[in-house]
């Protein structure tokens, strides 16, 4: 580690030899490294001077850790600090990290587990401050104004998203796969009051049973073969914040019994630890099966399923939302010819009718894949239905066509062309040159449409 730019400490102990010890050994691994005597003196320093970390003992003559820790937390809740102590016991474990506290470490301390201990507080400054910097592009990704559909369908969901958002409510989003599920718990999590804290997920299909437990809670070191140090789990990463558990049907039930504790209780204890750690998380949960069938099968409890079904909110697959795979389609094409540096302007009419058509049974990301394919093999200045035939197993017309009778939504293709283009229109504020180029026709071709919309032909 540079030492110009090393992370500096702030050590408080009264034992002025496990001072000594410990800047001795923080120097060597690169710190720089601050001294206070006791509680009082080092909430002063924190006061007087910025501090990447403190590491103080809990019993002190003057002032005690635990107090001094609450003091800091006070002025300045970011400052991170690693609790220390020869007594250690469950209640002053509680009391720290509710107080606060990064951590908590007995004495004598394991130098492996501090360096590790203090190697996580400087990975989570240094996240903080890169998420203080993408903050502000999360943000307006995960803006619900930002979500691409002005059907009826998504408005609805995010005028729902919009009320719920500042709540604490627990919420259960339903819906295909492929639907934009996370998208909706990242614009509830950045639109809450929480939005300055992590935003942290977890597939729950992702990974294996014995796995899932250290994953959510932690585990402490030797709690089973491989776990050579303690790991957080992602209950504990996203104090503060949100966890949104992705595919929650595919836990098992001795797991919904632990979740529905942590849910309860909002305290948690690592695999192979007896310390309770408190968590402040708000739970954002998603499923692609229907959880009223899964409890009756026996494969999901029901209070599990009333513990996150606060509020809940399900996402329409695209079929049931036609009229949004224009504005999609072209958000999709816009993003992929940026990232490949290819100079294309729309879809033809043939291309379009063909994305229409589609069922698109793997919703929003089976459309953002064909029109990213489509873009990589397409030579032209338009996407063309050759282009995307290849795409997708699903290349005939979906039910007789979205705009013939018998097919799925009633919906015809004419009217969903002209929603299209009036919404078009709209998102470039009128000009209709700019709107021409996105739907991939001519101005004049634009102009002769709007005329038939006017005069209601």
């Amino acid at each position: 580690m540079d030492t110009t730019d090393a992370a500096s400490v702030l050590v408080v102990d009264d034992d002025p030899a496990h001072r000594t010890m410990l800047k001795t050994l923080l120097g060597g691994w690169g710190y720089r490294v601050d001294e206070a005597d006791d509680g009082d003196t080092a909430v002063r320093m924190v006061e007087e001077h910025p501090f990447d970390l403190v590491l103080m003992d809990v019993r002190m003559v003057r002032v005690s850790g635990t107090e001094a820790l609450k003091a800091i937390k006070a002025y300045n809740p970011a400052v991170p600090v690693i609790v220390m102590t020869a007594y250690s016991s469950v209640e002053t474990a509680v009391e720290t990290l509710k107080s606060g506290a990064y951590d908590y470490l007995t004495k004598p301390l394991d130098f492996d587990e501090l360096k590790h201990a203090m190697e996580r507080v400087m990975d989570h400054t240094r996240l903080r401050e890169e998420n203080r910097r993408l903050r502000e592009r999360l943000g307006e990704r995960f803006d619900r104004r930002s979500i691409i559909g002005r059907s009826n369908a998504m408005m609805r969901i995010l005028e729902t998203v919009s009320q719920v958002a500042p709540s604490e409510a627990t919420v259960l989003i339903s819906g295909e796969s492929g639907t934009g599920k996370e998208m909706i718990a990242g614009a509830i999590h950045y639109n809450s009051n929480r939005k300055d804290g992590p935003f942290v997920k977890l597939n729950c299909a992702a990974v294996t049973e014995t796995l899932l437990e250290s994953e959510l809670f932690g585990h402490e070191k030797g709690a089973f073969t491989g776990a050579h140090r303690r790991k957080e789990g992602r209950f504990r990463q996203a104090h503060g914040g949100s966890l949104f558990l992705d595919e929650i049907s595919e836990m098992s039930l001795s797991m919904q019994v632990k979740l529905l504790r942590v849910l309860q209780e909002r305290e948690l204890t690592r695999v192979g630890g007896e310390d309770v750690i408190h968590v402040d998380v708000r739970i954002i949960a998603a499923t692609n099966k229907d959880l009223l069938d899964e409890i009756q099968a026996g494969r999901f409890r029901e209070d599990l399923y009333y513990r996150l079904n606060v509020v809940e909110l399900r996402m329409p697959p695209l079929r049931e939302r036609r009229e949004d795979i224009p504005l999609l389609a072209q958000h999709f094409l816009d993003r992929f010819t940026r990232a490949n540096a290819k100079d294309i302007r729309g879809f033809t009419p043939r291309a379009m009718d063909l994305l229409l058509r589609r069922d698109w049974p793997g919703n929003v990301r089976e459309l953002m894949n064909a029109v990213e394919r489509a873009v990589v093999l397409s030579r032209g200045e338009l996407i063309d239905a050759g282009d995307l035939s290849p795409a997708s197993g699903h290349d005939e017309p979906a039910g007789g066509g979205a705009g013939e009778e018998g097919g799925g939504t009633g919906v015809s293709l004419e009217a969903v062309e002209r929603a299209a283009i009036l919404r078009t229109l709209e998102e470039t504020g009128g000009n209709k040159s700019e709107a021409a180029r996105r739907l991939g026709i001519t101005r004049k071709t634009l102009h002769k449409k709007l005329e038939r919309y006017r005069s209601g032909a």
